[in-house]
């Protein structure tokens, strides 16, 4: 349910189980950060993006039940992103939703289809958000947008998600990938030192 094709030092790592929304299973939340934290010594650009038209609905409901949305592998994940000394880009091919987010937001870039929805329904659900997730989504968009979208219970389209700094760019769903890997493009070109270097002063 998770695929990671490797072109050199891209690695595309795609969320595939479309029949299910791409909710996530605390094994495929471990195949992810291991993923993640194998690209921080062998990959130079990072890409997640989902397969269908949901790039995730966040936990699997009867595992997040069972405890996945207070399992720490969440802040493994976001923390292996974060901790990439690459480019990660978030291709996000539909809806991105709860739990999902941490990755999303712990990505340098997020490129998202149109029709995309974002929302973070964890008061809703009974839960704290990931500890992570509010800093870095509040870096993006601002305190008071997070507590819309943490509080209030805001269900924002991707035109919202841009004009907030939530996403960097809406791109067609035909080109999701090849823009994605346009933008790798010179980071895969440059001398990593320099890459890692420029990624560290930005932050």
């Amino acid at each position: 349910m998770i695929r990671c094709d490797r072109d050199g030092a891209l690695w595309t790592v795609t969320i595939d189980r479309p029949d299910k929304a791409n909710s996530l299973t605390l094994a495929m939340l471990q195949e992810l950060a291991d993923i993640a934290e194998a690209a921080q010594e062998e990959a130079r650009v990072l890409v997640l993006t989902g397969a269908g038209k949901v790039f995730s609905a966040g936990a699997d409901l009867d595992e997040a039940r069972a405890g996945l949305a207070t399992s720490p592998v969440w802040e493994r994940l976001s923390g292996a992103v974060a901790a990439f000394p690459g480019l990660s880009i978030a291709a996000l091919n539909g809806t991105l939703a709860g739990g999902a987010m941490g990755m999303a937001l712990a990505c340098d870039l997020r490129l998202a289809v149109e029709e995309a929805k974002f929302f973070y329904p964890v008061m809703k659900l009974g839960f704290l958000p990931q500890p992570s997730d509010p800093g870095r989504l509040a870096a993006l968009v601002g305190p008071a947008r997070t507590r819309l979208l943490l509080m209030g219970g805001a269900k924002i389209t991707a035109e919202e998600a841009l004009r907030y700094g939530l996403i960097e760019r809406i791109v067609p769903r035909e080109t999701l990938l090849e823009e994605a890997r346009a933008l790798a493009a010179d980071t895969l070109a440059a001398d990593p030192d320099i890459a890692r270097g420029i990624k560290a002063l930005c932050r």
